[in-house]
């Protein structure tokens, strides 16, 4: 494992904690002492080409940095030594250390390639010189072997510390900005709005731009882990901690928009709100409750992406449902003297007569009958209805209310 990765699934850090205090064990005793006066030259080599080869730690005007880094390297060598010294002694400040510059890794935005790339540049460094020392007949060469074993076992776990140090921080930070965009979508969708100040503060801190407009989406989805939930683009901000989740999705006409929204979507219910400026979402989101509601009753498509400006008529009369039943029972009552059978056909040719604008053909290539079978139904609902047939506002209330009564689903 020199390529500075992690100890592989099963194996735990005790083990190699103690695979490693053996093998320190058994370098000769005293060989710490001998390698003491060469280990500051050592350090110097392995800083200075640290900052020429690995070009993310290279900065000549940044003396704290430059410190940083020799300070890294002269811990770690000397932490080297201590352990030769003492092979039961605690590492654990070390660790710590390497557990913090993990940390500082993902502060800065950096992957953990440059930091590897740097261990495996000092342990190439040092056993070079270690072997020159050999070669000049300084130290014995029964040791390198057992040096070499210990210097890469050190090397594991100085990569270990600092990819644990590393992933707490991008999982801290991962779960920092979802909480600042959670926080978000809650003001952008709040009854009171916010002001355009506040709004743009937070979308800042969330790394989010805010948009000329946006619509938000109502989502069914199961109750699942986090991995399993819908993956969005940076662009898309999304909750889905409770049901229905809730999207704010920027600029919901764009064509890259829509075919992005089709694919985080895929194989969901859901219900796109209307376009909205910033300050207006609680409109959007309330519009795309109602659809999802209505969706799930199968009054709008049941599966698939429900956008609301498709289905303005339908969102408007079921707003408030105890009114249209009043308008029902208002306008519709006199079908009731009717036998059921019957009067199903008579609702049914009345809304299209309605709709056809009174023509009896086209209501009777609609329904596909006789025209004079239109007819006669007609004559049957002039005497059901009498006046009201002929009054404009009754009519279109009674459109209402048979429009409404073939959207809900029988039963």
């Amino acid at each position: 494992m020199v390529n500075g990765s992690q100890p592989p699934a099963g194996e735990t850090t005790d083990t190699t904690a103690l695979e490693a205090s053996a093998t320190f064990r058994s370098l000769p005793a005293g060989l710490h002492e001998h390698l003491r006066p060469f280990f500051e030259g050592i350090t110097e080599e392995v800083v200075q080409a640290i900052r020429k080869e690995i070009h993310e730690y290279h900065r000549p005007r940044d003396d704290t940095y430059s410190q940083v880094v020799h300070r890294g390297v002269e811990q770690a060598l000397r932490g080297f030594l201590a352990r030769m010294a003492e092979p039961d002694a605690d590492w654990e400040e070390v660790k710590a250390t390497y557990h913090r510059i993990g940390r500082g890794e993902a502060d800065e935005g950096r992957s953990l390639d440059s930091f590897q790339a740097a261990l495996r540049l000092g342990a190439r460094i040092t056993w070079r010189r270690v072997n020159a020392l050999v070669d000049a007949e300084v130290l014995p060469r029964h040791v390198l072997a057992t040096f070499g074993e210990a210097l890469f076992l050190q090397l594991d776990e100085m990569a270990a510390a600092t990819t644990v140090g590393y992933t707490e921080a991008r999982l801290h930070a991962a779960g920092e900005l979802q909480l600042r965009r959670t926080r978000l979508i809650d003001l952008l969708t709040d009854e009171a709005p916010a002001s355009v100040e506040a709004i743009t503060d937070l979308a800042h801190t969330a790394r989010w731009t805010v948009p000329r407009e946006f619509a938000v989406v109502a989502v069914d989805h199961d109750p699942v882990p986090d991995a399993a939930r819908p993956i969005l683009p940076p662009e898309f901000l999304g909750c889905f901690d409770a049901q229905p989740g809730v999207m704010v999705v920027p600029d919901p006409e764009n064509p890259g928009t829509v075919r992005a929204l089709g694919a985080v979507l895929k194989g969901l219910r859901a219900a796109v709100g209307p376009a909205v400026a910033p300050g207006e979402g609680a409109r959007s989101l309330r519009w795309a409750l109602d659809a999802l509601a209505l969706s799930r009753r199968g009054v709008l498509p049941g599966t698939g992406v429900v956008r609301c400006t498709d289905h303005l008529a339908t969102l408007l009369l079921f707003r408030d449902e105890a009114l249209v039943d009043a308008m029902v029972r208002r306008r519709l009552q006199p079908l009731d003297q009717v036998r059921s059978p019957q009067r199903k056909r008579l609702a049914e040719t009345l809304l299209c007569w309605l709709q056809c604008g009174h023509n009896a053909s086209e209501v009777a290539e609609r329904l596909a009958v006789h025209p004079q079978t239109v007819r006669y139904r007609l004559r049957q609902l002039d005497e059901v209805f009498g006046e009201q047939l002929h009054d404009p506002a009754a009519q279109f209330e009674m459109q209402l209310a048979l429009r409404a009564l073939s959207l809900r689903p029988a039963g």
